[in-house]
Formats: structure tokens, sequence, C-alpha cells
């Protein structure tokens, strides 16, 4: 009994011993979103998603690190919408060192619960910008001074239109986040811009940070609403995790480049246009319907400009037709300008990083002009040529009689290795060299050399 009982003890100590020890509750977990490049459909939907996963994953909150030049308004405007409808307070963060949030990148940053910025970073330049672009709308000037400047009108109606539209966006965004809003409508209409230091004066953004996890113990203790609540953030010991794209996300932000659309829609082109003249090879047709159909669903997402695209199909038409009918470089000369362009003109130049670049585009149409003046010099050449088939030929061929010229002034003679039966009004003897002049059916006239 002694025994058992001493068993008993040795296996409740062990069990004892491998229990687990009581630990402290885990530290809470911030999900970091990086922002670095044009906001393009990409950008929209990777922060969505990175988002969504972030709050399934039990963040408590996430910090959003912005790099942008700007980029497409439907874009940015959906970024702020997710921001807004968030479970989470969003802590906008411009970096890093030398980083900037322009133009859509200020609209998203005023959206955010905590505005920052890392050291030697800026802020602005938020002026809408139409198709082709356009120079940003001046401040309006005192009443005491309208009597003698006068204002700038606008271009038309639209640009109004937009430019009161972004005025009144930001406006609600400042009014929302109390943040500065005199300065958001004078970043819209003039293009204003702001230091770190100056955006932190001007409370256009809340503090600057050194890096994250100085902004994270910044934001500590500091109310914000969130999704109609008044909460206090506790941040200071939060770990942080990355948040990286998805594959989906990857995969539009390579062809929603506009240099990557480009070359797209090229390659989609010329792929169909050599299974056309070579029926059969079923390769470049397969791969040209692929990247033809890729990129124009790229183009979709993008500010195309559809007289660009129209003068990039009249040039590569007027292209196929001096293939088809060569008129001495004529229609080859007007579809390859036609082409270059419609290049220049297919993308909204005026909205930050989506322009197809143009040296892309200068070696496409050198290449092209290479190849338009390689067909109209063969082409000439051709012309100049001697005829080396048909009734043409045949008249500047020298022959050999086989026998002599008889009395119907017939014979035989050897041309090119073949016997042909000739007529020659001067009597010859056999073996005399005669040239062709011409052809009757079977029988050529010949003529002494």
């Amino acid at each position: 009994m002694t025994r058992w009982l001493f068993l008993l003890a040795i296996l409740l100590a062990l069990t004892a011993t491998a229990a687990p020890a009581p630990t402290p509750a885990d530290s809470p977990m911030v999900a970091r979103v990086s922002l670095s490049g044009p906001i393009g459909p990409a950008a929209a939907e990777y922060f969505d998603d990175a988002s969504e996963r972030a709050v399934a994953d039990g963040a408590v909150a996430i910090v959003l690190r912005l790099d942008t030049p700007g980029g497409l308004s439907e874009s940015m405007r959906q970024i702020i919408a997710s921001m807004l409808a968030s479970k989470v307070p969003v802590l906008a963060y411009v970096a890093p060192d030398g980083a900037r949030a322009a133009s859509a990148g200020t609209y998203i940053l005023y959206a955010a619960q905590i505005a920052a910025m890392a050291p030697a970073t800026h802020v602005g330049a938020a002026t809408p910008v139409k198709l082709g672009g356009s120079t940003p709308m001046p401040l309006q000037k005192p009443a005491a001074a309208s009597s003698t400047d006068k204002t700038p009108a606008s271009d038309d109606a639209e640009s109004n239109k937009v430019l009161n539209d972004s005025i009144a966006y930001i406006r609600s965004l400042a009014q929302l986040r109390g943040r500065d809003a005199a300065w958001a409508e004078h970043a819209v209409r003039g293009a204003a811009t702001l230091t770190a230091s100056e955006a932190a004066q001007k409370h256009v953004i809340d503090f600057v940070a050194n890096d994250t996890a100085d902004l994270l113990a910044k934001a500590s203790g500091r109310r914000v609403q969130v999704d109609g609540q008044t909460i206090t953030l506790q941040l200071g010991d939060a770990t942080v995790r990355d948040y990286a794209p998805g594959s989906r996300s990857r995969f539009l932000a390579i062809i929603t480049n506009p240099t990557m659309a480009y070359l797209l829609l090229l390659a989609g082109i010329f792929g169909l246009g050599l299974e056309a003249l070579h029926p059969g090879a079923m390769l470049p047709g397969i791969v040209g319907g692929i990247a033809l159909l890729v990129g124009l669903y790229a183009l979709q997402l993008l500010p195309v400009n559809y007289a660009g695209l129209a003068l990039m199909a009249l040039g590569i038409g007027l292209l196929v037709a001096e293939a088809v009918t060569p008129t001495v470089g004529v229609f080859g000369v007007g579809g390859l300008v036609s082409f270059v362009l419609g290049s220049i003109m297919l993308m909204n130049t005026g909205v930050p990083g989506y322009a197809v670049n143009l040296g892309v585009i200068g070696g496409i149409a050198v290449c092209a002009a290479g190849l338009l003046v390689l067909v109209v010099w063969l082409v000439s050449r051709s012309r100049r040529s001697l005829q080396v088939t048909g009734d043409d030929a045949m008249r500047s061929d020298i022959a050999e009689l086989l026998e002599p010229v008889g009395k119907n002034n017939e014979t035989w003679v050897l041309v090119r290795g073949e016997r042909w039966r000739a007529r020659c009004a001067t009597a010859l003897p056999g073996g005399a060299r005669v040239r062709v002049v011409g052809r009757e059916g079977l029988l050529l006239q010949v003529e002494p050399l």
C-alpha cells in the first residue's frame, strides 16, 4: 500500500511539472500595409484585401505606410471608403525618410484617424488634373483686391466642377478628423506643399515619427473615432505584422503598369497579325490573343485617351495597307506617324505615374521605321532588277543553233538547256549564236547575235 501511494505521489509531481505555467496575455497585433508608387486599381485592391485579412487575424489597428506621387481618383476614393468603413483605426504614416504623400496621397492622409510623417518627407500638391493635363487653378484673391486684380477664369465648366468637388471632398475629410481644412483647400486649389515639421505645426498631421515603433508609442493614449465609437489607442507594446500583396494584387500591379499594358496590346496585335499571315502556326495566334485580352482588360482599368487609341489603330491599319499594297512608303510613313502620336496620347499623362515610357515608344518607333525603310528598299530594288521568268526574261537570252537555218527560216535552238523551235530571217550555220527577240506560242523569234 505504501508503494502504491509512493508511485501516485511521483505521478502527481510529474503531472504538475508538465503542466504549462500561466502566461501573460498576448500583446496586441498591428497590421502594416505599404502603398508605394502610383495609386491605382492594384493598390486599392491590395489595401482592401490586406485590411480584411488584418481584421480577421485580430489586428487592433492598421498602419498604412505611404510613399506615392498620386494616382487615379477612383482608386483613391476606394481606399478612403475602406478606411472610413474599417472596424479598426487606420494610422497613415508617410515613410521612409524622403517619401511623399502627394496628390491622392494627401487625401488618404487626411482620411486616417492618425496622420504622421517621417522626417524629410512632404505632403500636398493635391490639385486634380484633367485628361491631358492642366495648370492648377490659382487661389481666389480677397474682395479688396478684386477691383484691381482679376482672377483668371477656369478653362471650362467641367474643370470648375472637378475642382470644387475635390475641394469639398478634402474639406469634409479635414472636418471629420479635426484637421486644418483651409490648408487642405489650398493644397487642392493652389497645389501647396508642406514638409513634415510644417505639417505638424499647421495641424495637417498629428505628429512626426521617426519609425513605426515611434509612431505606435506617440499614438498610444490618443482618442479616435472608429465605427461611430470613441476609443483610446493602446499600441505602445503592440507587435507589427506586415501584410504583403496577394497574387491577384501583384498580377494587377504588373498589367496595370501603363508601359506593360501598352506592350501587351502591341504583342497581341502583332501575334494575331503573324497568325493571319502564316495560318496554322497557332503559337503566335494563341499568345497574341491572350496578350490582347489581358492588355484590353488593363486598359479599361487605366485612364485611356480614346483619341490616342484610335490613332494607334489607324497607324496599324496604314502599316498593314503598306505591306499589302506597297506605295513606296506613303502609307507606311503616315501609319508610323499616326502610331507614334497615338502611343504618346494613349495614357493620361496628367495623372502622376500613369504614362507610357517614352523610351519604349521611341524604341518601337525606330524599329518600325527601320523595317519600313527596308521594305521600301526591297520593293525599289525588285522593280529595278531584271526579269528572271516569263517572256520578258527570255527576250534577252542568248541561244545556240542546233542545226542550220532551213528553207522556211526555221531551225532548232538550245535556250537554258531546253530545245526550242525557232525562226530566223537570216541564214546561219549550225552552232551560231543568236539572241531571242520574241515568242509566238512555242516558236521563238531569233536574230543573229
